[in-house]
């Protein structure tokens, strides 16, 4: 049509169209465009093979609409053998396809929402083991709690462990510490038992649509001055803000890992590092809507809260507390004592009153045990008979080479006998420094010798001492605050 306006000339302004002159006449002499020429084709060219039974099938949908196709022509050639084929399934998908949206029932809408800037905040965690980042060379399987403010995107997010109370409570705390402003609201789904009783049996609810809150989470809602809400049970796209932008918070930290050339990290809080550069630059980009986020909510003013739960526990004569269902030996000196254990979400700490006792990695699970043989070692040495049946055995075979030689003393020294030669080897390790006691063992063993706690102690004793360097004295020098009391009272 263009070329013909400029030249008038049908033949030339065809070969410019690449087209036929016949067709571009027919196009000039409709006076409409291809498009509008387009008749939509209401006969079929070849026969239905589902013409016969395709009332059956129809039935069916009618009385359950969640009936797949697949499970419809199974059925068919079940009950018609012969009949169908299975190149003809993709007919029948399309003729259900075209049959739910002409006949189908209505579906379920999801609604989009209007953010208000600065009312409410939403909180998820997400599995990062994706990312392949190493702590000290080891894959570290963690997860990240995220929270996002749905008006901005404004995102921070916190490496935790497992989706625990004590992992939303350090995320949250450590979004609102950087944010410096407090939400309206802080909103979260129903799918984890760290802010909700989980009532027993599945897909149980209290109310018959959300579950109730626990007391833990009501408390840090209340020391921060929000009010928590959840989504629907099973409805987890009313926290689609924060569930779409967990997979872009992983892409970005990909490419920045990939940029950085390594995924190796030197500890757990060096990876947090990474990320919260990363989150800050990110922010730094959402422009003016998190200017607006920030002046509808009000002024953080409360205190960090403890990233623990204390617990009160008396230690049973086993030498052992027990902590969220799993077992950790103390010091046998603070049997019957009554202690106070910090749980953290990756470590336990034992106090007896304000002193601080031991510090371990929490365990993660159900009737799970973490025994140090030195706290019991005294014990198992003054009475060696309890070894065989010590319901914590395993535990006392610090690595594979002190397993590997109590094997050896076996060959030698059966029964009992054997135990005591093995918690005498023991009792040194704990006394002396058990890396030392390993290569003594390792080195009775490439010997093919007979494994005794003599020979061993003989072979640690060798070692040369560790030399102490000397430290000179510190010189205090007062003149420097001397100075500086001055400068202040001027």
């Amino acid at each position: 049509m263009e070329e013909l306006t400029k030249r008038g000339e049908v033949g030339r302004a065809a070969t410019k169209a690449d087209m036929d002159r016949k067709t571009a006449r027919r196009y000039l002499k409709a006076g409409k465009l291809p498009s509008e020429l387009v008749v939509s084709r209401n006969w079929r060219t070849r026969e239905d093979p589902f013409a016969e039974h395709w009332g059956e099938v129809e039935g069916r949908l009618k009385d359950a609409p969640e009936l797949e196709a697949k499970t419809l022509f199974e059925m068919l050639q079940e009950k018609y053998p012969g009949q169908y084929e299975e190149g003809q399934l993709r007919t029948l998908q399309r003729r259900v396809q075209r049959w739910r949206a002409e006949k189908g029932p209505e579906q379920e809408i999801v609604l989009a929402q209007k953010h208000r800037p600065g009312e409410a905040a939403q909180t998820d965690f997400t599995h990062a083991e994706e990312l392949g980042v190493r702590i000290a060379g080891l894959m570290f399987v963690h997860m990240l709690c995220v929270f996002v403010l749905p008006f901005s995107n404004w995102q921070w997010a916190t490496v935790c462990l497992s989706e625990s109370m004590a992992a939303i409570r350090r995320g949250v705390q450590r979004a609102l510490f950087q944010l410096g402003r407090v939400p309206s609201f802080h909103q979260t789904d129903n799918s984890t038992s760290a802010t909700h009783r989980i009532p027993k049996g599945k897909g149980a609810s209290v109310d018959g649509h959300t579950r109730i809150f626990n007391q833990d989470y009501l408390a840090l809602m209340r020391h921060f001055g929000m009010t928590p809400r959840t989504t629907e049970v099973g409805a987890k796209e009313q926290n689609g803000d924060v569930e779409a932008g967990n997979g872009a918070l992983k892409r970005r930290l990909d490419q920045a890992l990939a940029l950085r050339g390594s995924r190796d990290f030197e500890s757990v809080e060096a990876w947090q590092a990474f990320i919260d550069e990363s989150e800050r630059k990110t922010n730094a980009r959402r422009g003016n809507r998190v200017a607006e986020d920030l002046a509808a909510m009000r002024e953080l003013n409360v205190k960090k809260l403890p990233e623990f739960v204390e617990k009160r526990l008396k230690v049973s004569e086993w030498s052992t507390v027990r902590v969220r269902h799993c077992s950790y030996s103390v010091p046998s000196r603070l049997i019957r004592k009554q202690v106070r254990v910090h749980v953290y979400e990756d470590k336990i700490e034992v106090y007896l009153g304000t002193v601080w006792q031991m510090s371990c990695e929490r365990l993660r699970g159900r009737n799970l045990h973490r025994i140090d043989y030195r706290h019991v070692i005294w014990s198992l040495v003054r009475k060696p008979g309890g070894f065989a049946r010590y319901v914590y055995r395993e535990e006392m075979f610090p690595s594979v080479v002190f397993r590997r030689a109590y094997d050896a003393i076996q060959t030698s020294h059966h029964g009992i006998k054997g135990d005591i030669e093995y918690l005498r080897i023991l009792h040194l390790a704990a006394s002396t420094c058990e890396a030392d006691v390993e290569i003594a063992l390792d080195l009775v063993l490439g010997e093919e010798r007979t494994m005794t706690s003599e020979r061993v102690k003989a072979i640690v004793t060798m070692a040369p001492p560790k030399e102490v360097p000397d430290l000179l004295p510190m010189e205090i020098d007062l003149t420097t605050y001397d100075a500086l009391l001055e400068e202040v009272g001027t």
